[in-house]
């Protein structure tokens, strides 16, 4: 099996995804390889402890990020490492968007079994999407199943707290 270098390709989207007031997305591409992964996870951790996000933020994005990029490694591409993960992010002090898209496929996560029924509670299929979706803010698949976009606001930030609480009512 061929190793991967710890390379970090940075690309320009494909897609204009922010308005133009808006922050510009961070656009990285990785090789299949949990390595490539792990170091991704990383830095992206490392920029939202600069964003003072607190550590049950950080925890929460650790665990939802681990499992969005394993996914897209083994089950997207498969473990192939000349397939791509493409990642693109963008972090400040009130939240962190990452999206984490594969070259497989795709999935209808509405076809995945639940893991907390029963009949499924020793497979093990379907249990990081739900932590994705308990940890997270939000949780987005693409219309193709081979993308999710992850959000994650920072709860430590006094001003995303107040307006969190405000659209709630």
């Amino acid at each position: 099996m061929k190793r991967c270098r710890n390379k970090l390709k940075l690309q320009q989207p494909k897609l204009k995804l922010q308005q133009p007031d808006e922050q510009p997305w961070i656009c990285v591409e990785i090789c299949s390889c949990l390595n490539e992964a792990h170091c991704l996870e990383e830095k992206i951790l490392g920029q939202c402890k600069a964003c003072t996000f607190g550590e049950h933020d950080l925890f929460a994005l650790k665990l939802a990020l681990e499992e969005a990029l394993v996914n897209a490694v083994k089950h997207g591409n498969g473990m192939d490492p000349a397939k791509h993960v493409r990642v693109q992010y963008r972090i400040n002090a009130e939240r962190a968007d990452v999206a984490i898209e594969d070259e497989g496929s795709g999935f209808n996560p509405c076809e995945v079994a639940n893991p907390t029924d029963e009949a499924n509670l020793e497979r093990s299929h379907g249990r990081g999407i739900l932590l994705m979706k308990a940890y997270m803010s939000a949780v987005v698949f693409s219309p193709s199943g081979n993308k999710v976009t992850l959000t994650k606001y920072n709860e430590s930030n006094q001003n995303t707290s107040d307006n969190m609480s405000a659209a709630m009512g």
